[in-house]
């Protein structure tokens, strides 16, 4: 596939997303390869660990395509984005829980299915480069590909603070958010990925990783937490609006950026998960959303909008009531989303 390349180098498996001109934005075929490779070395004696990378300085990859899923859902044919939205989780899954390191060199952007590809893995490194967010509240949709497992774990009330604005996290902050495991500047991958590949030993890893770059989110953390604290997104609000600072004005317009459904449905889902809540558990909840998003939330007005149209004028139906949001996080009973292969 011209999107993916997908080979064995030394005691290496290897993957590179090969779509540049595409800010390697993930789409269902390239899922299912990724997939199918990481299935097959599992229990291959000659792999020792994974390596995954991207082509190009722009972007490790942007996101997944949704241009297909816009293209099918405005047709109503809902079960092509379910059924991409299942095997993308049961993927991430398995990221998660792989038998043998799995490393991830993360540059530029980073965001939507490409944190479901890098930060799940063993070892995640970014470079100087990197931006990683989960924006997904701009196109009506939730942090989803397990991005609210690693929400929900972040310190304090960061993870909240992330997922309802999709504000970006550069290396150093990716780093304390959790989200990425170890620095290693760009022009030492090449080196790094030689020995990964000639020894399959992860510690490479470790005897690369540099000082990471300073990170904001700390000195921030303070003003997150006593905001985003609050029961109710009407609550965060007015503590927001309480205060003159740009951080609370900031924070005020990034929301208001998000469908409300969404950015409603974001809170609550994380507030369901807790602190510390296992990938799968996550993932599974996510599925709720989206097995429901392309008929029942703002999710294809929000990508006409942002990716399709480009106007940025979405015409948001919903106001992220809580009967709306309990209906998104609503069990699926037979449709629940299960990891059984």
């Amino acid at each position: 596939m011209s999107d993916i390349s997908i080979r064995v180098e030394g005691r290496a498996g290897r993957v590179t997303l090969t779509r540049p001109q595409a800010l390697n934005a993930l789409s269902y075929e390239m899922c299912k390869a990724l997939d199918a490779a990481l299935i097959a070395w599992a229990d291959d004696p000659a792999i020792a660990l994974v390596v995954i990378d991207a082509e190009g300085p722009r972007a490790f990859c942007a996101g997944g395509d949704i241009a297909e899923l816009y293209a099918q859902g405005t047709q109503g044919h809902h079960d092509y984005g379910r059924a991409f939205w299942r095997d993308e989780y049961r993927m991430n899954a398995r990221i998660g829980r792989y038998p043998k390191p799995i490393v991830a060199l993360v540059q530029g952007f980073c965001m939507g299915g490409g944190v479901g590809i890098a930060c799940h893995a063993s070892h995640r490194i970014v470079g100087e480069t990197a931006q990683l967010a989960m924006p997904e509240c701009a196109i009506g949709l939730v942090p989803d590909v397990g991005g609210s497992a690693l929400l929900a774990r972040a310190p304090g009330q960061i993870g909240a603070w992330l997922g309802l604005t999709g504000n970006r996290m550069g290396a150093g902050d990716a780093i304390f958010a959790g989200f990425a495991d170890h620095f290693v500047p760009i022009v030492e991958w090449p080196a790094l990925i030689a020995t990964l590949c000639e020894t399959g030993d992860a510690a490479a890893v470790l005897q690369a990783a540099q000082p990471a770059p300073a990170a904001s989110l700390p000195a921030l953390q303070p003003q997150i937490d006593r905001h985003f604290a609050q029961d109710s997104l009407a609550l965060i609000r007015a503590s927001l609006a309480s205060e003159n600072s740009d951080f609370s004005r900031d924070s005020l317009k990034a929301l208001d950026r998000g469908a409300p459904l969404a950015v409603a449905t974001t809170l609550a889902l994380l507030r369901a998960l807790g602190p510390r809540p296992g990938l799968e558990t996550a993932l599974e909840m996510e599925y709720r959303v989206t097995h429901r998003a392309q008929a029942e939330t703002d999710f294809l007005e929000g990508v006409r909008a942002m990716i399709i149209d480009k106007d940025r004028n979405p015409r948001w139906r919903y106001g992220g009531t809580p009967a709306e949001v309990a209906a998104l996080l609503a069990p699926l009973g037979p449709e629940t989303l299960d990891f059984t292969e």
